[in-house]
């Protein structure tokens, strides 16, 4: 029990349950009673709708489960068959599909907005490192989802992810027998890709609760970028933040029901409405959008450099797009987070959102088309750089504007 704390058990149950596992003085203390910087947008609004989501995509993801088939004989129809003829099967099955696209869409702006106000910087390099982890194993569960259905796309887009770990030196082909059950992609390949689909949320949302732990040691940054000083910077989170995030929420669900109900399918690739066939390759392989700019990354490298060929140095550029954002923290040393106070960052970032929109459209364009090949080269050297030379460089050279004495300034305009 906490020696500070201001919860005091109303009913006999409360105190009966107090003194044997302190749940609901635990969600007083760190839920709702917690301070939080009272100058917070709605850009902080998108952590509740990606747990909001995580949960939707869970339940969703469980109930299709109980129906569907994992082998590649009745994989497909499965599907169909969740679609057409389980009570529900069809609002079900396009929750989850679209939910997928949402639950990204949700975590690009979280964290777009996280290197915007510099919320990886210290204390909360943890933070930011394990919101990290969980993009990663996003992007790997939602791959996995890709190749369940197993139409044309799933099936050929399972072949080409998992054959670019055999431009590992050494152990690359004995991953890529271990990913896909043998030596191509087949129905061990399914079974082991179901199942890992079914158990990585349950690791997601496990890191999740190490993510929001590690936010509430030091607390949230917030759009001015000082540290709470004072306690009329804050604001408990209940009812403030909460009834703000449940209007976010609700907003957030409006376009998302809106997919559901009447363009389940519009984000979908048409050629995965078609079965499998290992003899027939499609046109142009395409994952879903939100694996496009990873995708064109791996693409642009399309020559030799030394002794690494052009397949291992694609890989090493795609995991590299990946591991740098871990290493965020140490290469911004900018002593000012918010990028509001940053007038040349501002710019070099605004280039860099246009700069990963240009990946993700690339991603889905012909390769063979010369001047894509040449835009995608360019838009992946930007990336790295954006990383590598011009925060580090920033940092030295920038002379950002005076920040606020402290978050109750920054909201009144001056101190009172």
């Amino acid at each position: 029990m906490s020696e500070h704390s201001t919860y005091t058990p109303s009913t006999g149950i409360e105190r009966w349950l107090d003194e044997r596992l302190p749940i609901i003085r635990f969600s007083k203390e760190h839920l709702m009673d917690f301070p939080t910087p009272k100058n917070l947008n709605y850009w902080w609004t998108f952590g509740a709708i990606l747990a909001f989501m995580l949960v939707a995509q869970i339940i969703t993801g469980v109930i299709l489960a109980m129906h569907y088939t994992p082998n590649v004989d009745l994989a497909f129809n499965s599907v169909e068959h969740i679609r057409r003829d389980v009570n529900g099967g069809r609002i079900i099955q396009g929750a989850h599909a679209v939910g997928a696209s949402m639950f990204f869409f949700a975590v690009y702006v979280h964290i777009f907005r996280g290197l915007y106000f510099g919320s990886y910087k210290a204390p909360r390099e943890v933070l930011w490192m394990l919101g990290v982890i969980i993009f990663v194993l996003m992007m790997a569960t939602a791959f996995m989802g890709y190749v369940l259905p197993w139409g044309q796309m799933s099936f050929w887009g399972a072949t080409v992810i998992t054959n670019i770990f055999s431009a590992i030196p050494i152990v690359g082909d004995a991953i890529m027998q271990l990913l896909r059950g043998g030596f191509a992609v087949d129905n061990p390949t399914l079974n082991r890709f179901f199942s890992l689909h079914y158990l990585l949320p349950f690791i997601i949302a496990a890191v999740v609760v190490l993510h929001i732990w590690a936010l509430h040691v030091p607390g949230n940054n917030n759009p001015a970028g000082v540290e709470v000083k004072e306690k009329r910077d804050t604001l408990p989170f209940h009812p403030y933040y909460t009834m703000k995030d449940l209007y976010a929420v609700v907003v957030f669900l409006i376009p998302f029901a809106w997919f559901v109900f009447f363009a389940p399918d519009i984000l979908n690739h048409p050629d995965n409405y078609i079965m499998a066939n290992s003899q027939v390759t499609p046109t142009h392989i395409v994952p879903e959008w939100y694996l496009l700019p990873f995708y064109t990354m791996l693409r642009a490298i399309d020559f030799n450099v030394l002794f690494i060929d052009s397949k291992l140095g694609g890989v090493i550029v795609m995991a590299g797009s990946m591991l740098i954002l871990f290493v965020l923290p140490w290469l911004d040393r900018s002593p000012v987070r918010s990028g509001n106070f940053r007038p040349m960052f501002k710019w070099f970032y605004a280039l860099f959102v246009l700069n990963f929109l240009l990946l993700m459209y690339l991603g889905a364009q012909d390769p063979s088309i010369a001047i894509m090949n040449v835009l995608a080269k360019i838009a992946t050297a930007y990336y790295f750089i954006y990383f590598l030379i011009i925060l580090p460089v920033l940092a030295r050279i920038e002379t950002p504007r005076p920040l606020p004495v402290s978050i109750s300034q920054s909201v009144l305009g001056k101190a009172h």
